[in-house]
């Protein structure tokens, strides 16, 4: 696992965390970061300049590592780039049509021994694998956002993940110096099974005027020992990928109590989305 050449296909928040951590990964070579726009490309790599420079003032990394990492990597819009990669992870929208549409196509044009990962916080790895043409060798790798700062990577099996892709995925989670947990494929994993009905109850909270967001996010960090408040989170997050992520949680148990609060879905629908609107439980 020396010089290796890994593929991140999607420049959001997560795709340009995931990209900017392997590059400053030592066994890493090239890191191709695949969008559709050009813009896009460009937004992401201001932000990833912009975050290794935050770790070069902080004494994480010296300043002629920054430079080298960020000359590691590729923006592209050719997905026929990828070809090379070891590794190739998906970081498109949280939507299923979407993420199967990539793997399709990714799984034509890369070797059949390559590791075809998703960074989905909630969509069935089973589901994803069956637009693969490998089906054994997709797999859940789940970033915590902000990536180049959380240490969890929550490592999801599906029926069909062979052991030789989970063993060479959690390598690659080692090198990077974070933590991999495994986990079995089932709705919103484990991380999002529990974190979100809590957000969704922080909502109904506030909704039914039981206390003000400022006091239910402080009773959750002074009370319960969390660094971030329920609601500060979810904006963090993005609310509408907290309402995607319950739909899919409702939808995967057909139970009520991941139905999504009505706040939420407002907030959506008046684009109240958090920190990447400017506006959402709080203002930017």
């Amino acid at each position: 696992m020396n010089n290796e050449v890994i593929s991140v296909i999607g420049s959001g928040t997560m795709g340009n965390g995931i990209a900017h951590v392997f590059s400053t990964c030592n066994i890493i070579r090239k890191v191709i970061l695949v969008d559709v726009d050009n813009s896009i490309l460009g937004k992401a790599k201001l932000i990833i300049e912009k975050n290794l420079s935050r770790q070069v003032k902080k004494n994480i990394l010296l300043a002629k590592d920054a430079t080298h990492a960020l000359d590691k990597i590729m923006f592209t819009t050719n997905f026929d780039e990828i070809n090379e990669s070891r590794l190739i992870i998906e970081a498109v929208k949280e939507d299923i049509d979407i993420k199967k549409d990539v793997f399709n196509k990714i799984s034509g044009l890369v070797e059949k021994d390559a590791i075809l990962a998703s960074n989905t916080s909630s969509i069935s790895i089973n589901e994803l694998s069956k637009a693969s043409k490998n089906p054994k060798n997709v797999i859940g790798m789940h970033f915590m956002n902000p990536v180049p700062v959380m240490k969890l990577v929550e490592v999801i099996k599906g029926k069909q993940t062979s052991k030789t892709i989970l063993k060479s995925t959690l390598k690659y989670i080692h090198a990077l110096n974070k933590i991999p947990v495994e986990c079995n494929d089932s709705p919103g994993f484990v991380s999002n099974r529990i974190l979100m009905p809590m957000i969704n109850e922080a909502a109904y909270s506030y909704m039914e005027g039981v206390a003000s967001v400022k006091g239910i996010d402080e009773i959750m960090k002074l009370g319960m020992g969390h660094p971030m408040g329920p609601l500060k989170l979810a904006d963090l997050i993005g609310v509408d990928v907290c309402v995607s992520i319950m739909n899919v949680l409702y939808k995967g148990f057909q139970n009520k109590k991941y139905k999504v609060c009505p706040l939420l879905e407002d907030m959506v629908n008046n684009n109240q989305l958090g920190i990447k609107t400017g506006r959402g439980f709080y203002k930017y």
